[in-house]
């Protein structure tokens, strides 16, 4: 059985043949959906210049949400901060903190959300990729804006989103709690959140450390049956490996007659042991496995999967195996 809080990221996928405006629908339904299966919060992932992941800014779909549910937390996560002016994003998320009753989440990362080098110029108004010391300035002007400017109460729940040790290392110098991309960058969680426990300065905005890792999950009644709806994000994925996001989310027919070569098979592979797919009892014990070893405080689970009936009874059958410890 799984014994931590679970959550969810929205990474809004576009299917093949379908408008934008019905993968805004689905995301709404989604939101109402996973309330009421009492997923502790959902996140919404920042991304630009790709057929297969909408670009909806994770603000408006925070509000949006927000609007439309009354308990599941809702955030970022994360926005990515060389996109943004720090002062504007306290403002965005400390408004809408005060307005839903601090159900709020802050989630910042640092990447530029797409492979397009003109689109991640665009959103830096032509400046190059960030250093580590703007990051660093950016994620610190942000956190002193939320209390020195916006000053609102309550205000949003801030989270550092990392992949590296780098990042890792950043949220344990603010005391911050992590979100580990462990669906992204998973040969690197063991050595990052070791870092991140060891190195963790108490601040205002968390006391101990507090790990959040994301993990891909595909979870359906048959092995067999999770495997073919796995089958869409893995073609993407195979083309992500070689630095293009430019590959339109295919329909799992499709993906079906897809032909990888041995190196991207294996990579594949490789990566799919380190995730969570297959029948309820195998996706159960995978995600407790993973974390007796990350020592996790939470799950957020990420399910890039076709048509949104699919998704939901993935999250459905999950939260069947979900038992949280009784207060004592």
């Amino acid at each position: 059985m799984i014994t931590v809080p679970i959550s969810a990221l929205e990474v809004a996928m576009v299917q093949t043949g379908a408008r934008v405006a019905d993968t805004l629908r689905d995301t709404t339904e989604f939101a109402q959906r996973l309330e009421e299966l009492g997923y502790l919060r959902l996140w919404y992932a920042e991304h630009h210049h790709s057929p297969a992941i909408g670009a909806f800014p994770p603000v408006v779909m925070t509000a949006h949400a927000a609007a439309l549910t009354s308990s599941i937390r809702l955030g970022s996560g994360g926005v990515l901060a060389p996109n943004h002016a720090p002062i504007m994003l306290a403002e965005q998320f400390g408004t809408l903190a005060a307005l839903h009753g601090g159900r709020i989440d802050l989630g910042i990362g640092r990447g530029p959300g797409t492979f397009d080098d003109s689109t991640a110029r665009a959103l830096r108004r032509g400046a190059g990729p960030t250093t580590d010391d703007e990051y660093r300035d950016d994620v610190s002007a942000t956190l002193r804006f939320l209390v020195d400017e916006v000053a609102l109460d309550p205000l949003p729940e801030p989270w550092l989103l990392s992949s590296s040790t780098a990042g890792a290392a950043l949220a344990a110098e603010l005391g911050l709690p992590i979100a580990f991309a462990h669906h992204i960058r998973p040969d690197n969680t063991l050595a990052a959140l070791n870092h991140y426990r060891e190195h963790f300065s108490p601040s205002r905005w968390c006391a101990r450390p507090r790990v959040l890792i994301c993990v891909e999950t595909v979870c359906a009644d048959t092995e067999e049956e999770a495997t073919r709806l796995a089958g869409p994000m893995v073609v993407v994925k195979a083309a992500l490996l070689k630095g293009r996001g430019d590959l339109a989310f295919p329909t799992p027919e499709q993906a079906a007659t897809h032909a990888f070569t041995e190196e991207e098979a294996q990579a594949l592979t490789g990566f799919r042991a380190q995730q969570a797919y297959g029948s309820p009892d195998t996706v159960a014990k995978q995600l407790a496995n993973l974390v007796d070893v990350t020592g996790a405080d939470e799950l957020m689970l990420v399910t890039p999967v076709y048509a949104l009936a699919d998704r939901l009874r993935s999250y459905e059958l999950v939260k069947q195996h979900v038992v949280l410890p009784t207060a004592s």
